[in-house]
């Protein structure tokens, strides 16, 4: 049953801290619909906004490439746990469904967990709701 998890809960939480790390480190450069890198002048009908390339150059930020190799290094058996864990906060099966989702998961499992779980959106959410289902 889910007591004899591969993946602790602790582990699953901090994936889940990496992942909303991640994720609220992506820029937000459309909002509203507008390019923040480019502000109109009006006096030369031109791009008002001068730069040095090397003062602003970006800083990596490494978060979502340690979650993904964070889920890269887990083994078969914890990355199903991970994706039953994530169907399952997702509404996809219920709590007392936890082995089909993960005998599902292991059957479904071709490329990398990581590509997957990452482009799921709102991961973090459906990992936490999975673990509240399963009670851990």
């Amino acid at each position: 049953m889910t007591n004899d998890l591969n993946l602790s809960a602790d582990s699953v939480r901090m994936i889940v801290q990496k992942v909303r790390a991640a994720n609220s480190s992506l820029p937000d450069t459309y909002e509203a619909g507008h390019d923040p890198d480019f502000s109109f002048d009006p006096v030369t009908l031109g791009n008002a906004h001068h730069h040095d390339k090397l003062a602003e150059e970006e800083v990596n930020d490494l978060t979502t490439e340690e979650v993904r190799e964070l889920l890269d290094d887990l083994n078969v058996d914890e990355a199903a746990e991970l994706v039953a864990i994530t169907w399952i906060g997702r509404g996809d099966f219920d709590a007392s469904d936890f082995e089909v989702a993960l005998l599902e998961a292991k059957e479904r499992a071709t490329g990398s967990t990581a590509s997957y779980l990452l482009g799921l959106p709102h991961l973090a959410d459906h990992l936490e709701n999975g673990l509240d289902a399963l009670n851990l």
